[in-house]
């Protein structure tokens, strides 16, 4: 039977391989936060989301506790959701600059957005043996979809896409190629892979990642994706 994203994504809603990131995400739709407190948390994994033909795929690090293990859906619900749609919305990549729950009429156009962990990690930090449960998920995603464009949201989305890109017997350079934002990749027979700070609120608030910054990376994703 042929492989499809719906299949990857009710595979990925009903994993529980992980006993660490099953307790803490279904200890946190319990417990919620004081200002969810009359909300039903999704509190099971998340699957990726987007256009189905999507040129460009943004790959982060995993759920927001009190944000997409809330709401059901990639960096939906926080902070970080916040930024990172307001600024595919100025990229033409979103339908609107907000993302605040499953049926809020958001959609993406030409992109699609996965995480290396699917589950919300305590501390927001998924263990080695974790993300390498996870990958699976991501080479099925990134096989169906066939990008011409991949970014990183984050250190860890960059080696998780290097990971991905060896495995399917890609040619990756070692040492491996190093993150940061603006980093840019480019090797035939390959996509682009594009580097960029996690919006996170630790690299917004602070000034670190700034609209304009994230807005040159995703320009340069549009334009290589053409």
């Amino acid at each position: 039977m042929a492989d499809t994203l719906s299949a990857v994504a009710a595979e990925v809603i009903r994993c529980r391989a992980c006993p660490r990131l099953v307790a803490w995400r279904e200890q946190v739709a319990r417990e919620k936060r004081r200002a969810y407190r009359d909300e039903v948390y999704w509190g099971r994994p998340i699957p990726g989301f987007g256009d189905a033909r999507a040129r460009i795929a943004l790959v982060g690090l995993a759920p927001g506790a009190h944000g997409s293990n809330r709401t059901g859906r990639m960096f939906t619900g926080d902070r970080s959701g916040d930024f990172l749609y307001a600024a595919l919305h100025r990229a033409g990549l979103a339908s609107q600059p907000t993302s605040r729950a499953r049926d809020d009429g958001l959609a993406l156009e030409g992109a699609w957005i996965t995480s290396a962990c699917r589950c919300a990690p305590p501390d927001n930090w998924p263990t080695p043996d974790e993300l390498e449960r996870c990958a699976p998920f991501l080479d099925r995603e990134l096989a169906l979809l066939a990008p011409r464009v991949l970014v990183a949201l984050g250190s860890v989305g960059w080696d998780a896409i290097l990971a991905a890109l060896r495995r399917a017997g890609r040619e990756v350079p070692r040492p491996r190629p190093r993150f940061g934002h603006g980093a840019e990749l480019r090797l035939p027979g390959l996509p682009a892979v594009l580097g960029c700070y996690h919006p996170s609120q630790q690299n917004t608030q602070t000034g670190r990642l700034t609209p304009a910054m994230i807005d040159a990376v995703l320009a340069r994703a549009v334009a290589l994706a053409r």
